[in-house]
């Protein structure tokens, strides 16, 4: 049986959720099921945050930068080490990315970077039109200065927590709560899903309101279909969000399955020399995936033969997300860091994490891959 490294997880509240939205025949993107996952993850949130289904993540992205009003040639600022789908939506809106490094104690945007280019941007007369940076494997960014750089500079922040749905910040504030928007993912990986999906979370009622409006192709208030500008079919499947309110009922179970897994994984292989994302005091993440560093130098096996040697016993892994300044599409794009995100991708790991993989399966990629060190 192959061990997949994130598959869906359904609680068995989804069919019933599903069941409803045929009864009252609300199949088409909108209707009550979709209205009701918006408040569910509000709620979830804390309250006060105005929540917009959409088709993806990407998509929330994209609604929230046109919001912010970025436009072609504005400088948007990003975490170099992110999902493609977190910087296209850049280039949807012929923007400019800068990219940035991590702070290796965080593996999360490195703040002291950030803040040394504000101040010389800012001197410069070139500061960026947005700033995005990235909840990375679960794990909040650190929200406070971030929020309080981009009041500073006047720079829309708009928090990428496709990645962190149930990961707390300081103890008590939820990932998804940050900056002017943040973006939620709901795809087939994530740690709830509803098959594909998004939400865009917003403080500002206008920019839900802008979000609505553009998802819906843009139609202006009349019998007719009228448009004065243009827009997208953005808009969640109200049948997908029915699957979400069923999901929403066991995130923090979720959440706790996946850390559970987490800790066996540091249990059995950091005594090998296998290093582990770290989780700064304060945070909770999710571990929606472990994420591992294999450095050859202290356990004489690489990160890829480590994969590779996965692959051969039908157990997906995958190395971390390669560093969008090191992508062909973004040669030559500017690059504040030290490397530290190319090293986490030479060395990093992501292992099987999903919460319905069993501990004995789990043990089965335990045990080949110490197997594999043992051999080293």
């Amino acid at each position: 049986m192959r061990v997949y490294l994130s598959r869906p997880h359904m609680s068995g509240h989804e069919e019933q959720r599903v069941a409803e939205a045929f009864a009252s025949n609300f199949v088409a993107p909108l209707g009550p099921q979709l209205d009701a996952f918006e408040s569910r993850v509000s709620d979830y949130l804390g309250g006060g945050l105005h929540c917009v289904g959409l088709s993806s993540g990407s998509a929330a992205l994209h609604l929230a930068l046109r919001i912010a009003g970025v436009g072609p040639g504005d400088e948007v600022w990003i975490s170099s080490m992110t999902f493609a789908g977190g910087i296209f939506p850049v280039n949807y809106l012929g923007a400019r990315p800068r990219f940035f490094d991590l702070d290796s104690a965080t593996w999360t945007v490195d703040i002291g970077l950030l803040r040394e280019e504000f101040d010389r941007a800012a001197r410069e007369g070139r500061l960026p039109k947005a700033l995005i940076p990235t909840d990375l494997y679960g794990q909040s960014v650190d929200l406070d200065p971030l929020e309080a750089l981009a009041e500073r500079y006047g720079v829309r922040l708009i928090v990428d927590s496709a990645e962190s749905l149930g990961a707390l910040y300081q103890g008590s504030r939820r990932a998804g709560t940050g900056g002017d928007a943040a973006v939620l993912s709901f795809n087939g990986n994530k740690i709830i899903t509803t098959s594909g999906g998004g939400m865009l979370v917003t403080r500002h009622k206008e920019w839900a309101d802008k979000a609505r409006f553009l998802a819906t192709q843009a139609r202006d208030p009349a019998p007719h279909y009228e448009h004065s500008t243009y827009g997208y079919n953005y808009r969640l499947s109200n049948i997908c969000a029915a699957i979400g309110l069923g999901q929403m009922e066991v995130l923090e179970d979720r959440v706790t399955r996946r850390r559970e897994i987490f800790d066996r994984y540091v249990a059995a292989l950091s005594q090998h020399g296998i290093g582990f994302m770290p989780e700064p005091a304060g945070l909770r993440s999710t571990r929606w995936l472990t994420a591992v560093t294999i450095d050859p130098a202290q356990t004489g096996i690489s990160r890829e033969q480590v994969r590779l040697a996965l692959f051969e016993h039908r157990i997906e892994a995958r190395p971390l997300w390669k560093p969008m300044h090191l992508q062909p599409l973004y040669q030559g794009s500017p690059y504040h860091g030290q490397g530290v995100d190319a090293h986490l991708f030479d060395c990093g790991l992501c292992l099987p994490s999903g919460s319905d993989m069993s501990n004995e399966q789990q043990d089965e990629v335990i045990g080949h891959i110490q197997s594999l060190l043992g051999k080293a």
